[in-house]
């Protein structure tokens, strides 16, 4: 039983109050806030209590989404709830943050007055919804292509005939109501997450993914979509299947809608998708990576003459001629007392920084090309540098983005909806891995 449901920015500024039952004061949404801030670290812990009021939240969009309740709720539900809220919220939105909701609260108000009734959760089903959700959503400017809270944007190359734009999955999903109208489209992403720890030898020490295929369905009515796999597919260390380069996952576990009578034999999905965003399969590899590790660092640490420390950082990039990794970001831990950061970069389109705060030095690569490498020198000052000082550098951490490519090898063989959609229907697969944790020591 959820007494208040409330969304707030970052900034504590509240955006949504929707107060259900009458049991707490409005104070509350002040109360939660500064237990959030008053807490160390990055990751609040999602159930917190004050006297007999339990706050529940979620992050999404960079926004807090909370529910308080007096009851003994179970957590779980409501966690769900919330992540259902956020869900729709862009679905319905077009986008997550904190401008949308803005612009749209009375759309997100009358979603909470059809979802939850007296504190009761009555449907998060989007099928449900949209025959009671009058609203017209109101668009904002759409987010950067690859941005990691919309990672249903679509489209990274500009020939238009082959590509989507990048606005395309970031509309509403009832803006077919609007004046301009919408296309009949769906979205496949297939999104993988790589965690990698490099030993100083350059040896792989540990490498895991993590991947899902997720679907933001424009349909006004689709009864059926079947989704092919490769039929190399195969999950856990069984025997390998068909001809070609088998690709492999240890775990695997499918959205309750998707059916499954076809996948041992053919390796096909088949589900009725609702308008929205729904992730139908999630899959993980661990300790192992079919391909190559995206990078390769050669580092080089000294003590130059008085006070300086030298940091020569060699980067190749592993991927085939014909990609392209995108927003690399090297991040460097120095010694604590460093104070300033000059830099020789190979090319003029990087950027570095020494980041006092956090004592690390900031190596920035919007495009890094397959096959290439980047070098960078580094020139730290840090009064008192010792050899003990040394040992204060690394380990190195990367942040990227690599388009059209997925690590485990998995591709999407055919998107097939039946019946035939009338008029013109699209589909679009985009491919994408970004990195979760990548450590390479030194």
């Amino acid at each position: 039983m959820i007494s208040q449901v409330f969304v707030l920015s970052s900034k504590g500024d509240h955006l949504i109050y929707k107060d259900f039952r009458g049991e707490a004061d409005k104070d509350a949404i002040s109360v939660f806030f500064e237990m959030v801030t008053a807490l160390s670290g990055d990751q609040p812990p999602v159930v917190m209590s004050h006297k007999d009021l339990n706050f529940i939240h979620v992050r999404q969009g960079g926004l807090y989404w909370v529910a308080s309740t007096k009851t003994n709720a179970s957590p779980f539900t409501i966690i769900e709830f919330l992540n259902r809220l956020a869900a729709l919220t862009k679905d319905y939105c077009g986008s997550l943050c904190e401008k949308s909701v803005r612009m749209n609260f009375a759309l997100i108000y009358e979603l909470l007055d059809e979802m939850v009734d007296y504190g009761y959760i009555q449907t998060t089903s989007s099928d449900i919804l949209k025959n009671f959700i009058q609203t017209e959503a109101v668009t904002s400017k759409p987010f950067s292509l690859f941005d990691l809270s919309n990672v249903g944007l679509f489209g990274a190359e500009t020939q238009q005939s082959k590509v989507a734009p990048s606005t395309a999955a970031t509309r509403p999903i009832m803006s077919h109501r609007s004046e301009q109208g919408g296309k009949n489209e769906i979205f496949v992403d297939v999104v993988e997450r790589l965690s990698v720890v490099i030993g100083s030898n350059g040896v792989l020490m540990k490498a895991d993914v993590e991947g899902e295929i997720r679907v933001k369905c424009y349909l006004p009515t689709c009864s059926e979509m079947r989704i092919g796999l490769n039929e190399e597919f195969s999950i856990g260390r069984s025997q390998l299947r068909g001809y070609g380069t088998a690709v492999r996952v240890d775990e695997c576990s499918f959205h309750q809608a998707v059916k499954l009578d076809e996948f041992d034999t053919y390796r096909i999905l088949k589900v009725c998708p609702s308008q929205g965003e729904q992730i139908l399969m999630q899959y993980q590899l661990s300790d192992e990576l079919p391909c190559a590790p995206p990078f390769r660092l050669f580092p080089t640490v000294e003590k130059d003459y008085g006070s300086r420390l030298l940091i020569f950082l060699k980067l190749r990039c592993d991927l085939p001629p014909k990609s392209t990794a995108l927003n690399v970001s090297v991040t460097v831990p120095v010694p604590k007392g460093s104070l300033s950061l000059s830099q020789e970069l190979s090319s003029p389109d990087q950027t570095a920084e020494l980041q006092l705060k956090n004592k690390a030095i900031l190596w920035s690569i919007p495009r890094f090309p397959g096959g290439a490498q980047l070098s960078a020198l580094f020139k730290v000052e840090v009064p008192g540098l010792s050899s003990a000082s040394l040992l204060e550098v690394g380990p190195v951490s990367m942040s990227f983005e690599l388009p059209k490519q997925t690590c485990t090898g998995l591709q999407i063989r055919f998107l097939r909806l039946s019946p035939t959609q009338p008029g013109m229907s699209q589909r679009w697969v985009r491919y994408v891995t970004h990195s979760d944790s990548y450590t390479i020591r030194i």
